[in-house]
């Protein structure tokens, strides 16, 4: 059985990869479980090591952007971001892992009394494709710096990159497989934890694999994030970061700006100013540097914007900015009259107007997802909102981003953990009490 990758854009083969049982990924976990015990014994080891998989990062940086970009249609001055951005996360969790684990004392009638962060094992990774580098690496790097084991279940529409990934990290404590979604649940098991990122339902059924076998799990989810325009905002930054908030990725991503909430008395200035900018963007070959917007990820991702645009119809009004082609949908606003419960993974913007701000917090949070949201206006006014809104980040005149500095993941159906920072590597350690007398 075999997995075969396209371009998106010009829909020719890329490869071709030979799908493995789960027999051979239990062999690999295995593999790995032995290694880690070497891996976990010296934090300075595992910094020399990460420091040597940075290097290979940084010199293959433009084929890696390359090989992203043909796979799942991402604009390549984007995937030179992600790899950049990559190198970034990198040097962060070298410069700061060592204090992030440290013994963190706690003063009681004890001799001595301390925790301490031991590594779990082996770490089941289950990425998407629509930040190939970065999701993986925002959940290996700081995973590894503890002492883990990583096996990465990658989509399969990536399957190119998730090898060259493998290959750069040049780990014994990183492997990359192709299998199924299937044989990655069954897998579960015999692992230490698994960390996901994609859809609330695909999220759901691994959530519960994991919940039955008693395994530690982090969950990144769906999102529809608002964007909330206040009438103290500037208006010209506002319209200027909606482009990049809604159409970053070719609209596919789960911290996109989806939702536009506009106060009424400047509603119809924003959205026809917006409308000026999201025809402005270059649209075709996500391999042309100057392409802003490149293919939806395959035809399937395309045929589900083309239904969910279909439903839209009977909700509000529909603004295209040219004709559609191939599996490129062009920049789309959406007029609402009504609320849409999905996710829209692709490049729709949909616009509602609100009176007051306690009318936008009930829209704002009239979804059942929580990841993120962006509020443009007076900074003091804007922060008054942030007690109210449920996601698990506000951006204030800011789109929001991760960043490696600050925890990153959501709320309700957005997902359960976080990823980054200190947070973020603690996640799938033992935090574990010592008691001496």
């Amino acid at each position: 059985m075999e997995i075969t990758t396209f371009n998106p854009f010009t829909e020719k083969e890329l490869g071709k990869y030979n799908i493995i049982d789960l027999e051979e990924v239990k062999s690999t976990i295995s593999m790995l479980k032995q290694n880690q015990l070497k891996w976990r014994e010296s934090i300075d080891n595992r910094i020399d090591g990460l420091k040597e998989s940075r290097k290979n990062f940084e010199k293959n940086a433009e084929s890696l952007a390359n090989l992203m970009s043909s796979e799942m249609g991402k604009p390549i001055s984007q995937s030179l971001a992600e790899v950049k951005k990559t190198l970034w996360l990198f040097d962060y969790y070298i410069e700061n892992g060592e204090k992030f684990l440290e013994n963190e004392y706690v003063p009681t009638e004890a001799k001595k009394s301390y925790i301490r962060f031991d590594p779990l094992g082996v770490i089941i990774i289950i990425m998407p494709w629509n930040f190939p580098l970065w999701q993986v690496a925002r959940a290996a790097i700081p995973a590894l710096l503890a002492g883990n084991s990583i096996l990465l279940k990658h989509a399969s529409i990536v399957s190119g990159t998730s090898l060259k990934i493998q290959e750069l990290f040049n780990l014994d404590t990183f492997k990359s497989v192709i299998t199924t979604g299937k044989i990655i649940d069954e897998a579960i098991k015999y692992s230490d934890g698994v960390s996901f990122t994609g859809s609330t339902a695909a999220g759901s059924i691994i959530a519960a694999e994991a919940g039955k076998n008693i395994k530690k799990f982090v969950m990144e989810l769906g999102g529809s994030d608002p964007y909330i325009v206040l009438d103290s905002s500037n208006i010209d930054e506002a319209v200027k970061n909606s482009v990049y908030a809604r159409l970053q990725n070719n609209g596919q991503s789960c911290i996109a700006s989806k939702r536009f909430l506009v106060r009424d008395d400047i509603y119809e200035e924003f959205s026809r100013r917006m409308l000026e900018e999201y025809s402005r963007v270059k649209v075709g070959d996500q391999l042309d540097k100057d392409t802003y917007i490149g293919p939806l990820s395959s035809v399937s991702q395309k045929n589900i914007i083309a239904r969910q645009l279909e439903e839209l119809k009977s909700m509000g009004t529909i603004i295209p900015t040219g004709e559609n082609f191939g599996n490129i949908i062009r920049p789309t606003l959406v007029k609402m009259n009504r609320d849409y419960g999905e996710e829209i993974f692709g490049p729709v913007a949909m616009l509602s107007r609100f009176k007051t701000t306690d009318e936008a917090i009930k829209l704002a949070n009239d979804t059942p997802y929580g990841l993120g949201c962006s509020i443009w206006g007076d900074p003091d006014n804007a922060e008054k909102l942030v007690p109210y809104i449920e996601s698990g980040t506000v951006s204030i005149n800011k789109i929001v981003a991760s960043d490696p500095r600050l925890p990153f993941g959501g709320t309700k159906k957005s997902g359960i953990g976080r990823e980054l920072s200190r947070y973020g590597i603690l996640e799938f350690t033992n935090i574990k009490t010592v008691w001496v007398n």
